[in-house]
């Protein structure tokens, strides 16, 4: 990946521990513990991990979502141990400090696409997350960024006054990540970018992160379950389980001599599952585009 320009770090976490607070009766829970991690501008890490590993929760609190006074459900909350995100701490951030983070970070949730608002088009959805903060914002500039961003996504101009149901799964993902970048950030936090999308275009979601990030120099922290999406976006992969941070390097560097059990195991699968990725490659490569994912461009006018 692209080295960007930025000098500060865009994640500096040292023995951070994340935990949800006791609700009704169920008690306390440790979700991340001694999660210690620093992202190097222009870097991608990815963070791998079976379900309940503590990925969803590093992304919700690193990316500031956890903090902000729209969040629904239970908070986690920052218990011992600090993070630094842009070069802003996150224990005890104020109202002014996190709106300048949510500024810099760009967040892919987990159910992004399938969460879209459906009564507002694609131009409207887009265009959101800046009308929020300055409602006076000039809208043809802002019809002009939006436009701009879904060509970016490789989305025909035709998708701006059309609505989320009727896209395909991989379309309204592009919209999606639209969205996470709609402020140009300098950190990109993807949280199962995959997750919900037809399998004949995960790839190409996978791959379009990739360009945009070598493009537009941001950071990036990806999280999947699936190797095969971190081989091709990240520089660096950490592996979580139960909540703890057991391997962290270059691909080859956490396989090749893994000391937790959890890697261990997975590095004994992972040799016949390389042989089967490689015996498929040049098959998937050679096959035609995603059709609900293609479409003639042409230029439309975006209105809010």
């Amino acid at each position: 990946m692209k080295q960007g320009a930025a000098s500060v770090s865009p994640i500096n976490s040292s023995d951070l521990t994340i935990e949800y607070p006791p609700h009704g009766a169920s008690p306390a829970y440790v979700a991340v513990h001694g999660f210690t991690l620093r992202i190097a501008p222009g870097e991608v890490v990815g963070l791998l991990g079976e379900s309940g590993s503590g990925k969803s929760t590093l992304a919700r609190v690193l990316s500031g979502d956890a903090f902000v006074s729209e969040s629904t459900g239970i908070r986690p909350q920052i218990t011992g141990g600090e993070a630094t995100v842009l070069g802003f701490g996150l224990r005890r951030i104020s109202k002014r400090k996190l709106a300048r983070l949510t500024f810099g970070v760009g967040l892919l949730a987990q159910d992004a696409a399938d969460t879209l608002p459906s009564t507002m088009t694609v131009a409207e959805i887009v265009a959101e997350p800046v009308l929020e903060r300055d409602r006076r914002y000039n809208r043809r500039a802002l019809g002009v960024r939006v436009a701009t961003l879904i060509d970016a996504v490789r989305l025909p101009l035709v998708v701006l006054g059309q609505y989320p149901y009727e896209l395909s799964s991989g379309q309204r993902q592009r919209v999606a990540l639209a969205r996470a970048l709609v402020f140009g950030p300098s950190l990109l936090i993807a949280d199962e970018p995959t997750a919900g999308v037809d399998v004949t275009v995960r790839g190409a979601i996978i791959d379009l992160i990739s360009e945009l990030q070598l493009e537009r120099s941001f950071s990036g922290l990806v999280i999947s379950h699936d190797l095969a999406v971190l081989r091709q976006v990240a520089n660096r992969i950490g592996v979580m389980h139960q909540g703890v941070l057991v391997g962290l390097g270059t691909i080859e560097e956490v396989f090749r001599d893994p000391w937790h059990p959890y890697v261990k195991g997975l590095a004994a699968a992972l040799q016949p599952a390389e042989v089967e990725r490689n015996v498929h490659t040049d098959v998937y490569e050679a096959g035609a585009p995603d059709a609900a994912d293609s479409g003639d461009e042409t230029d439309t006018a975006v209105g809010f």
